[in-house]
């Protein structure tokens, strides 16, 4: 059965935020040819500069062209993740849009799979605090309408992660997140535009981030 999709109208745009990193990455997208995105090295003054960046980076397009945003959700830094999900989570309320809330280790997958059509499933990994590792592993679903979490992002030990991965059934292509994750704030924007021509149209309060080791994982902003 084929999925019928929907499709933004050409003056209507989808914009992602990436600030799990000391980086900023931003991506606005129509989908009908007009895109554009930027990833800027703010480090500690992320959460003073990044309405400046925004505002300036929207332009020309205005708040009112916006159909829905899309935001890194983590795993990352836990001070940069909170200010990206609670500045889409404000936008979100107050334009009465969509927030769409991606994980960054899908994302990265994403972005592998999109050079690598071939790609089995991806497991991803990322260094996490107190020598822990973050890790997932992803697939694409056959309709190239997404991907599947086929093991969400957990924290593991290194040990304990090892273990999984070595008893884990199907091929996969392991990746080590490291460094430039902000520029694939393109894919978290191709992410959520795949759920929103899918229909789904996720409410601002939905946008959590997720910590995993930060004692108040998953709570409300």
């Amino acid at each position: 059965m084929t999925t019928e999709l929907e499709h933004l109208a050409v003056t209507k745009y989808g914009l992602a935020l990436h600030t799990t990193t000391p980086e900023l990455g931003l991506a606005i997208n129509n989908f009908a040819g007009d895109s554009r995105s930027g990833v800027w090295n703010l480090g500690r003054d992320l959460s003073s500069l990044i309405h400046q960046y925004l505002i300036e980076f929207i332009q020309p397009q205005t708040w009112s062209d916006l159909a829905f945003l899309a935001v890194a959700k983590g795993p990352g830094g836990f001070t940069g993740t909170r200010i990206g999900v609670v500045l889409a989570r404000t936008l979100g309320q107050q334009l009465e849009i969509p927030v769409f809330a991606v994980s960054t280790l899908a994302a990265v997958a994403w972005t592998e799979i999109s050079r690598n059509q071939n790609a089995d499933a991806i497991a991803i990994q990322m260094a996490a605090q107190r020598g822990q590792v973050f890790g997932g592993i992803y697939q694409l679903q056959p309709d190239n309408l997404g991907l599947t979490a086929l093991l969400p992002d957990t924290v593991f030990t290194p040990e304990a992660w090892q273990e999984t991965l070595a008893n884990w059934q199907t091929n996969y292509q392991l990746i080590e997140a490291k460094s430039d994750l902000a520029a694939t704030v393109t894919s978290i924007l191709s992410l959520a535009y795949l759920d929103w021509q899918q229909g789904k149209r996720p409410h601002w309060a939905e946008a959590l981030p997720y910590y995993g080791q930060h004692p108040v994982e998953n709570v409300n902003c």
